[in-house]
C-alpha cells in the first residue's frame, strides 16, 4: 500500500502514536505532499523548536521509503474538479486539504488523517484515524 501522511498523520507519528506508527510500518511507500511539507514548516516556524523539527522531518524524507510529490498539472487539475464538486455538493473543506486529496488520487494513495472532512471527495481512498 501507498500511504500518503496528511499533516496532522506526521505530527501525530512524531509525537509517538501507535496508530499512526503501525499503519505505517505496513506501507510499502511513504509519500508526502509539498503542500503537507509546506504546513509543517509552517508550523515549524511558529514553534520553539524549528531547527530540530525541520532538521527531523529532512531525515524522515532522506528515508528510502519516503517521497516527496510535486505539485504538477495533473495535481491542479484534479485540484479543480474535487472543489467544483465540493462546492456543487455544499461541502467546502480547506484548501491545502483539496490539493492534498488531489495528490492521493493522482497517484492512486491512501490518505492517512484525522479529519473526518475528507469523506466528502468521491474516489478518495480515505483511512480515518482516531486520537489515541
Amino acid at each position: 500500500m501507498r500511504l500518503l501522511l496528511d499533516t496532522n498523520a506526521y505530527t501525530a507519528m512524531m509525537r509517538g502514536s501507535e496508530a499512526v506508527t503501525a499503519r505505517i510500518r505496513s506501507a510499502e511507500r511513504i509519500l508526502i505532499s509539498s503542500i503537507v511539507a509546506g504546513e509543517l514548516l509552517y508550523g515549524f516556524r511558529h514553534g520553539t523548536r524549528y531547527e530540530e523539527n525541520r532538521s527531523q522531518f529532512e531525515s524522515f524524507l532522506a528515508h528510502r521509503f519516503v517521497e516527496l510529490l510535486p505539485v504538477t498539472f495533473a495535481t491542479a487539475d484534479r485540484f479543480g474538479l474535487i472543489a467544483s464538486a465540493l462546492r456543487r455538493n455544499g461541502k467546502p473543506i480547506p484548501s491545502n486539504d483539496i490539493w492534498i486529496a488531489a495528490h492521493a488520487l493522482e497517484i492512486g494513495a491512501d490518505l492517512l488523517s484525522f479529519d473526518r472532512h475528507f469523506t466528502h471527495i468521491d474516489g478518495l481512498a480515505f483511512i480515518l484515524l482516531r486520537p489515541d
